[in-house]
């Protein structure tokens, strides 16, 4: 199929828009952005901050380690780290601006300030509003439906969001205007990744490689959360598919835990980002490709990813990992020859495997449900390559590779609604 020039234009930027760096778990690092923000806004730390979170936010935050703060964990902690460290040009790295003696200082703070944490009822599933004040001024921050979209920042009434729209803007960030994720589809990936001229994609998906193999590395040396990916490895004498599931678990077990290293992100989460790349750069390492056709693989897994989840929404009770799973099955199928054919059908024989695991936030044991997708989708990949499949009717399974997504958005978007209400209010202590 030919694609259009708005086609390659519009992938592009998607994948611009996507693949950004983050240090830590994307959700407490959005908040702390905002209170860098609030800080900025009202020139002084605030002596007293509301912090109103929907759900999904708070779940999310609940149970993971913020970095840079020595060890601590939720919601007070991202806070005040935000606060100390400023710098809201930083965006999702804000906290690198923070020195060795974080913890120290986020404990005086948190004595100090006065923070009253509640629940914001939203429309959206990603919503957080932070006010505060300082000295007689009053300032307030909401970022909405994802992790960078800055919807208004207000000091004394004074509307002052544009300083911060263009404060936070970097080279290839065009996180205001968004790509019409609408013209994805399964065939049209195949065909970009195979066409595309990759030069000035280069040091994007470069960046995406090193960055995510640097904390895979980290995890598999240090002693992090349930050291899942250690476990997998055990003495190296591993098969190349259980390597690739322990690279990826390892970056996880090191992000949820604190780790210092960034990630580039994907479908702004971190754990997405690692699952879509590490498994697909392992293999190709181990295959001897040439650079070329490990990024064009890369390009395969990490927009048959972004797609999955543009049905599914930001955050939800659908564990976003199972989808990134299958985009690194599509992306190792590329590797491996295989052309739109084998790839729908990788997919779709993930999906059927592990469609539904939920998300009950970002904690430890995220590093197990990685090694469950990363297996999904290499075992998708397999079963496709050795003449099986799974075919429409089966489960949520319908004839036509964008049907079958359409499908698991449905399922992830509307059909687990309610899943995700009870898992926040057994999260909350509310049951």
């Amino acid at each position: 199929m030919n694609l259009t020039p708005h086609i390659h234009d519009t992938y592009r930027a998607i994948l611009e828009e996507e693949l950004i760096p983050a240090m830590g778990c994307t959700e407490p690092i959005a908040i702390a952005y905002a209170a860098a923000i609030l800080r900025d806004a009202l020139e002084a730390l605030p002596h007293e901050v509301c912090i109103h979170l929907s759900g999904n936010i708070i779940k999310n935050v609940k149970s993971v380690v913020v970095p840079a703060t020595g060890g601590l964990r939720g919601i007070e902690a991202a806070v005040a780290a935000g606060l100390l460290a400023g710098e809201p040009q930083r965006r999702l790295q804000v906290l690198t601006a923070l020195g060795s003696d974080a913890r120290a200082r986020i404990s005086a703070l948190l004595c100090e300030s006065t923070l009253h944490i509640s629940e914001l009822q939203s429309p959206y599933t990603f919503d957080l509003l932070l006010t505060g004040e300082s000295d007689g001024h009053t300032a307030s921050v909401r970022i909405s439906e994802f992790h960078t979209n800055v919807k208004s920042v207000i000091r004394d009434g004074e509307d002052i969001t544009a300083r911060y729209l263009s404060a936070s803007c970097e080279e290839s960030d065009t996180s205001q205007t968004t790509a019409d994720r609408s013209l994805l589809s399964v065939e049209c990936i195949v065909t970009y990744a195979k066409e595309v001229h990759l030069d000035p994609l280069r040091p994007l998906l470069q960046r995406q490689i090193d960055m995510n193999m640097a904390i895979a590395e980290e995890g598999l040396r240090g002693d992090y959360g349930a050291s899942i990916g250690k476990m997998l490895l055990g003495d190296g004498n591993v098969s190349l598919k259980d390597r690739a599931r322990a690279y990826a678990t390892a970056g996880s077990d090191a992000r949820m835990s604190g780790c210092e290293l960034p990630v580039c992100i994907l479908s702004g989460s971190g754990n997405q980002g690692m699952t879509a790349s590490i498994p697909v750069i392992v293999y190709a390492r181990e295959m001897g490709v040439d650079e070329d056709t490990l990024l064009r693989a890369l390009i395969v897994s990490d927009l048959v990813t972004v797609h999955q989840k543009t049905g599914i929404g930001c955050l939800s009770a659908y564990c976003g990992a199972i989808s990134a799973g299958c985009g690194c099955g599509a992306g190792i199928a590329f590797l491996h020859g295989g052309d739109f054919y084998e790839i729908a059908h990788t997919i779709v024989n993930a999906v059927a495997i592990l469609s539904g695991t939920i998300c009950d936030g970002a904690k430890a044991s995220c590093a197990a449900k990685i090694a469950m997708a990363v297996e999904a989708g290499i075992m998708g990949y397999h079963m496709i390559r050795t003449g099986r499949q799974f075919y429409g009717g089966d489960g949520i399974i319908t004839k036509g590779i964008e049907n079958t997504i359409r499908n698991v958005g449905k399922l992830a978007r509307d059909g687990m609604s309610e899943t995700d209400r009870e898992i926040i209010r057994i999260m909350l202590g509310k049951e």
